[in-house]
Parts: structure tokens; C-alpha cells; sequence
């Protein structure tokens, strides 16, 4: 077949792909895909299987120092079920054909990204219920239609992941709520922890649709089914209502309901931070990959131990 030929029978291919996740199909692992549809979903999947993983060490900073046994509970069975979603993101980002070990090497040379949000420090116990219920209950507005993106592998895991979310969203909001009930030190350092984390949270959802170089393609393969703008109003106009509840002020200067569009409208998204933290100039950015790196040479005799198993009951079994 001459070039001419080939280049027909690629485009065919293309057209017949777009045509199938247009009617809302799943794309499974051994069908047919465009390359830069692989490649997108490779960079989406392990950037938030990174997150999810680095998005541990915050909260462990606080399971030796939790207020009470039933906090620690909670909090530790929190940082387990993170610990699972990463799993079962680098398991689905695997089936692209993309090794775990290479995955890792990105992240700890800083060839991947992760959320910025988690280069944040988690100064007090009230940055716990500010990271439960803000910084989760943004990644499930944000997740919840990624169970419906065209990625089968993807789709199934954002099920199981979404259901454990909202619990450490409800988690966060519990201990912000009690804080608020609390002694004036207490509700100081809720509202002090909202302050810090509020911004972060809107930044989450990532910088305008029209500002991405990757948006275009992610709407056309229906691996993305809303803008980012359209989450972080969604997210916005939900957690005003819950702060005003508990009593917390949102620490917007320009926040108002706007009667005509039925949305809050907001103050200005400082992107030169955003930025600034993605490239890794945040806070924490060093110290996160850092511990990440000493965690995984650490455990590195886990994973030896058990290829040594899988290869003696394979040679068992032979």
C-alpha cells in the first residue's frame, strides 16, 4: 500500500473513531485509536493517578496529631482509599500501554504533573476538613462527569472513586462544622484554613478552556464533556451555600449572586501563582517529590519480595 493509500485508510479510521464516541461508545484497549487520543488520556489518567498518590502526604502529616481516635480513624482510612485511586488510575492508564515504572520515573523527575493544589502546606487540624471538603469536593464536581468520558478504563474507575470522594468530602465538612461550633481559637483557624485553601481549590479546575492547547481535542474525543469554567462555577455556586451554613465567609471580595445568569460571579483566578506552582515553584513542590522518591526506594524490597513470589508460583505451576 503506497503512502497515498495509507494516509486514505488512516483518516477513514479517524472518522469511523470520531463517529463512534460521538454516540457516547466507549473506547475499550484493544480498539482502534488515534495516537493523540492515546496519548492524551495518558497524560490525564497518570496526572491524576500523581495526584491522587501526592495528595497522601498532607493529610499523613496529621494522623500522629488527629484530636481524637475516631479523627484518626477516619483520617487514615481517607489516605488509604487516596492510596486506591491511584491504583486504580495507573491500572487504567496501563491498559494504554504505558508501564507503571515509566509513569513513576515522569513523576519524580518532574516530566508529569500533579494538582497544584497539593503543594500546599497543611498548617492545622482545621487544613484537614478544609482539604476533605473543598479540595474533594472540587475533584468530585470534576470527576463526576469523568464517569461518563469515552475512555472505558477510565469511565469504571471514576465510578468506584467518586462514591469514596463523597464521603471525604462530607469528612472535611464535619470537621469544619464542628470547628465552627467550637471556641473562638477553633473558628478562627476554620475560617483561617478557608482563606488559605479557597483560591487553591478554584485553581484546581485548571485555567480557562481557551487558554489549554489540549481542550479542542478532549471535547472532540468526548474524554472531557465539560469546561473548566462551567466546573469551577458548579463547584462555586454549591460550596457558597455550605460555607453560610457553618458560618465561614468565602474570601472573595467580589463574590455576589448575579439574578440574570442564576450563578455567583467571582473574583479574578491569581494565574501567575497557578503557573508559577505547575512549573514547580509552589511551596511544598520539592519537599513533596522528595518524600515521594524516599518512599518508593524505601519500599523498594516490597516490590522485589513479591516479583520474587509471582515468579516462584509461576515456575510452580509450570
Amino acid at each position: 500500500m503506497n503512502n497515498e493509500n495509507t494516509a486514505l485508510a488512516q483518516d477513514e479510521r479517524l472518522r469511523s473513531f470520531e463517529e463512534y464516541v460521538g454516540e457516547g461508545k466507549a473506547i475499550e484497549p484493544r480498539d482502534w485509536m488515534p495516537e493523540g487520543y492515546r496519548s492524551h488520556l495518558i497524560r490525564q489518567i497518570s496526572q491524576h493517578a500523581h495526584s491522587e498518590v501526592i495528595g497522601m502526604q498532607p493529610e499523613g502529616n496529621w494522623i500522629t496529631r488527629a484530636p481524637s481516635i475516631r479523627a484518626k480513624q477516619i483520617l487514615l482510612a481517607k489516605i488509604q482509599d487516596e492510596g486506591g485511586h491511584g491504583l486504580y488510575l495507573y491500572s487504567a492508564a496501563e491498559t494504554l500501554g504505558i508501564s507503571r515504572e515509566e509513569m513513576l520515573e515522569q513523576l519524580q523527575t518532574g516530566k508529569a504533573k500533579y494538582s497544584n493544589i497539593f503543594n500546599y502546606p497543611s498548617l492545622t487540624w482545621a487544613d484537614i476538613g478544609a482539604i476533605g471538603w473543598l479540595v474533594d469536593g472540587a475533584a468530585i464536581v470534576n470527576q463526576v462527569s469523568l464517569q461518563r468520558t469515552s475512555y472505558g478504563p477510565y469511565s469504571r474507575a471514576m465510578v468506584r472513586i467518586c462514591k469514596e470522594e463523597s464521603f471525604h468530602q462530607r469528612q472535611g465538612y464535619e470537621i469544619m462544622a464542628n470547628m465552627m461550633k467550637g471556641t473562638p481559637e477553633q473558628r478562627e483557624m476554620a475560617q483561617d484554613a478557608m482563606n488559605r485553601w479557597w483560591w487553591p481549590s478554584l485553581m484546581m479546575f485548571g485555567p480557562h478552556d481557551g487558554d489549554s492547547p489540549h481542550s479542542a481535542d478532549a471535547f472532540r474525543w468526548k474524554i472531557k464533556r465539560h469546561s473548566n469554567d462551567e466546573l469551577r462555577q458548579k463547584f462555586i455556586d454549591k460550596t457558597v451555600q455550605q460555607a453560610e451554613v457553618i458560618g465561614l465567609t468565602i474570601p472573595d471580595a467580589d463574590l455576589k449572586w448575579n439574578e440574570e445568569t442564576g450563578h455567583y460571579d467571582h473574583g479574578e483566578i491569581n494565574w501567575d501563582e497557578f503557573y508559577r506552582v505547575i512549573k514547580g515553584n509552589g511551596p511544598l513542590n520539592k519537599q513533596r517529590i522528595a518524600h515521594h522518591i524516599k518512599a518508593h526506594e524505601e519500599g523498594a524490597w516490597v516490590r522485589e519480595a513479591a516479583q520474587a513470589y509471582k515468579q516462584k508460583q509461576a515456575q510452580k505451576y509450570n
